[in-house]
This record gives C-alpha cells, sequence and structure tokens, in this order.
C-alpha cells in the first residue's frame, strides 16, 4: 500500500513510513547527484506494443457510477457498493501462514460492512517476501487457513480478494517496526533478486540481476498461486506491481538498466510484468476478475534522471486492458529514496482518474481517503470506480456502517449488531464466489 506519514522533518529532508513496509526518506536535495547513469529520457509518448488480447469479458468504464454504495459488476463478481479493503501487511507470519490475528484483523472489517476485503501481499515464493513475517501462498499448505478466511468473509457478505506479490530488491528485510536491515542467512534470510543488481538504499542488500531461468522460475510462482488462491476460495486475484517492489521495478528506468530485451525502451520494460500478467490472467477463471495494482509515478526528481510516470502507466494500462485486466488498482510511489510526494487527502486520486479516462478501464482510489464525503465524490465525479481503504479501516473497522449512515443510504448490518443501527436495517446475508 502507498500510504505515507511524516514522522520526522529536518532542514532538507522529511521522513516518511511506507505504511507496514520500509522507512523511506524523502529528500529535498540541493544539486543532488544523479544516481547510477541512465541514458534514458522519460517516454511521454511511449508506443504501445501490439498484443494479441486474452478472450475475456471486459468490464466496460461505461457502466453506472451512480455513488459509493452503488453496486460494481466485474466480470461475473459484483460487488454490493464501491468500499473495499486495501492490502495492508501485518508481518504476522510464520512461514507464510496465515495466523489468527489474519482471521480476526479480515474478519473485523468484513463485520464492519467493507464490499471486498484484499489480503496483504501474499509471496509467491519463500525468497518473494519481504520479511520472515509475511503471509504466503506458495505451498498448498497454506490454502486451509486462508480458506478458513474467506467462509467467514463470505459469511459474513464481504468478497474476498488477494494480492498476488514478489518483493524483489526489497526482500529479505527486517519487519518495520524494527531497526532497518538485512535479515541474513544464519537468520534465516535469503538473497533477493531484481532486474538489476542496484540496492533501493543504503539499508538494502545488492540483488542479484535475474536471468531468464530466474524469470522463467517467477512466472511458474505466480502461477501455481493463481490456482491455490481460487482452492483457498478467493473470488478475485491483485497482482502487485507497485511500490518498488519486483515488477515495478522492471518498469522503472530508476530500477531497470538491463540491456537485454527487457530493459531500456518502455516496450522492453513492460515486457515482463506483462508475461506475468499474462500469466496469472490465464491461470485464473475467465468469469472472474483480475486486478493489478501500480504506483502510477516515481514522483522522482528530474535529477535523478528518467524514471516511471503517468504518461507511462496510461500506455501500461492500455495494454493491461489487452491482457484482460479489469481493474487498475492505482496506488504510486515507494520505489526510490529520493522520492518527493506532495501528500495530502486523496492526494493519488487524479493519477486514478486520468488512467481511467485515457485507458479507458475501471481503476480504484487509495491514499489519505478517510471521509464518507469525500470517498462518495470520488465515484460520483467518475474519478474511479472503486474506493480502497487502508489506514481509516485501521482506526474504524467499521467506517462503511459510518458512512451509510452519513450519506443517507441503507446496507445490511450483521443480526448480532443491527440493534446499534440507526432506523430499521436489512439483515446481512452470505455471498457466494460466482461459478459461471
Amino acid at each position: 500500500m502507498a500510504y505515507f506519514s511524516t514522522t520526522k522533518r529536518h532542514h532538507r529532508s522529511t521522513t516518511f513510513h511506507h505504511a507496514f513496509h520500509h522507512k523511506l526518506t524523502i529528500k529535498k536535495p540541493q544539486n543532488s547527484p544523479v544516481s547510477p547513469k541512465n541514458p534514458l529520457q522519460n517516454q511521454h509518448s511511449p508506443k504501445i506494443p501490439k498484443l494479441n488480447p486474452l478472450p475475456h469479458i471486459q468490464s466496460p468504464v461505461t457502466q453506472p457510477t451512480n455513488h459509493l454504495f452503488a453496486p460494481l459488476k466485474l466480470r461475473s463478481l459484483t460487488l454490493p457498493h464501491r468500499i473495499a479493503v486495501s492490502p495492508m501487511c501485518e508481518y504476522s507470519s510464520t512461514d507464510g501462514f496465515a495466523s489468527e490475528w489474519h482471521f480476526v484483523h479480515l474478519g473485523s472489517r468484513a463485520i464492519g460492512g467493507a464490499a471486498l476485503v484484499i489480503t496483504e501481499a501474499s509471496a509467491v515464493s519463500p525468497e518473494a517476501r519481504i520479511t520472515l513475517g509475511d503471509l504466503g501462498i506458495w505451498k498448498d499448505e497454506h490454502i486451509p487457513e486462508l480458506r478458513r478466511i474467506t467462509t467467514f468473509l463470505h459469511n459474513h457478505g464481504s468478497y474476498a480478494g488477494t494480492q498476488l506479490a514478489h518483493a524483489g530488491r526489497k526482500a529479505s528485510m527486517a519487519v518495520p517496526w524494527e531497526k532497518a536491515r538485512v535479515i541474513p542467512a544464519s537468520e534465516g534470510g535469503w538473497q533477493p533478486v531484481a532486474p538489476s543488481a542496484i540496492p533501493f538504499d543504503d539499508a538494502y542488500a545488492t540483488p542479484t540481476a535475474l536471468d531468464r531461468a530466474g524469470m522463467d522460475k517467477i512466472i511458474a510462482d505466480f502461477t501455481a498461486a493463481t490456482h491455490r488462491a481460487l482452492a483457498a476460495g478467493f473470488d478475485l486475484v491483485e497482482v502487485h506491481a507497485a511500490h518498488g517492489y519486483l515488477l515495478h521495478e522492471f518498469l522503472s528506468p530508476l530500477s531497470n538498466h538491463r540491456t537485454d530485451e527487457y530493459g531500456g525502451s518502455f516496450e522492453n520494460r513492460v515486457r515482463f510484468p506483462l508475461e506475468v500478467i499474462h500469466a496469472v490472467r490465464s491461470a485464473w477463471p475467465q468469469h472472474l476478475p483480475v486486478l493489478v495494482r501500480i504506483s502510477a509515478t516515481d514522483w522522482a526528481p528530474e535529477s535523478l534522471g528518467a524514471s516511471w510516470d503517468l504518461p507511462q502507466s496510461v500506455a501500461f494500462a492500455k495494454l493491461m486492458k489487452q491482457a484482460g485486466v479489469d481493474l487498475i488498482d492505482v496506488s504510486t510511489g515507494a520505489n526510490h529514496p529520493a522520492q518527493q510526494i506532495p501528500v495530502g487527502p486523496g492526494y493519488q486520486v487524479h493519477h486514478a482518474e486520468t488512467i481511467r479516462r485515457e485507458a479507458n478501464i475501471p481503476t480504484s482510489a487509495v491514499g489519505m481517503i478517510t471521509e464518507p464525503a469525500q470517498a462518495d465524490q470520488i465515484v460520483r465525479t467518475g474519478q474511479a470506480d472503486l474506493v480502497l481503504l487502508a489506514r481509516e479501516l485501521l482506526r474504524n473497522p467499521y467506517w462503511p456502517l459510518h458512512a451509510a449512515e452519513a450519506l443517507h443510504q441503507q446496507i445490511p448490518w450483521p443480526v448480532q449488531y443491527a440493534r446499534a443501527a440507526s432506523g430499521r436495517t436489512e439483515p446481512r446475508q452470505p455471498v457466494t464466489t460466482p461459478t459461471t
């Protein structure tokens, strides 16, 4: 997730915590030196390579977007309203297994009325984890505990999604409430991989540049994880291509200095992420939706040279639409420690709006969305089709119920809580995964 809160201020730098990820220092340098030379220029009108699209049931942007509590149809899945739980890393797993913490954390958001609950980033392999505490979906033994969670979510009226992820060069780190450090092999750590051998920051390991065999393994890992997600009862999957993790690292010239067919031009940098997306879409049932989370911009100062930006994100979104992606989950940043982010209420919404309009694909908005009227306005004005909340749902798991009251809308309550509702309310009904 891409949410930031100020923790320290100095004369020329500001420190933010990338929530539930790792601390980033957002510098405002004077005469900042350019990091390893990169001759690329930002490509504001990337050439889009032709792809043969997979057969799919596209979810058009032209569907009605009346208000926050209007239904949203994505393929055969119809969300009862437009409020979803954003993926939030909890770092509370052992060997990738979902724990009692995950059951209560995710289940309480279903009780609170979210239409869709998306798990935190689920690592597709042990080496895909950010930390030793990451949730995993790399072995069949993970399925029963995940199914226990999805069953509870369904029984209480929420659809379930999971985010498939690979940490790339940000892997093998300590959990974020401890001092930032690489976890060595002696403590169970591993060697991170990335498109290029460029560390994220001084506190991170220098990754090994991936070869073709390593890339093929990652595609196979995403494919196997997709099959496990279906067996675990999830209704949709989201591919994580944001926040400076592996697929974002391929997209951005800041982290991708390859000289083969996977680096350099826009067409080359999007190639491997699209290979992963195609693999996931092919492995996932055609009647169920696939989402992709992206960072729409690196927020990088010009002194760093070429980076990932909004025009490239629009072009990438068009390719993802051709590949059968149903919604782009639009976040930003977290690929370079010198990023300069204009943090404020709804600071990422205009990226979702631009991608939605120019790529003609549904989007979700995320990032410092806290008020019901603010969320409702995002949907009513066509800035996004879905609103993902993170920190606000940590503060108040029942935010959807309160938002409905504030906006004079009726949504069902759990029968156990109905006596706390203002006025008459319908009892919450279970939902099931569509079969066709």
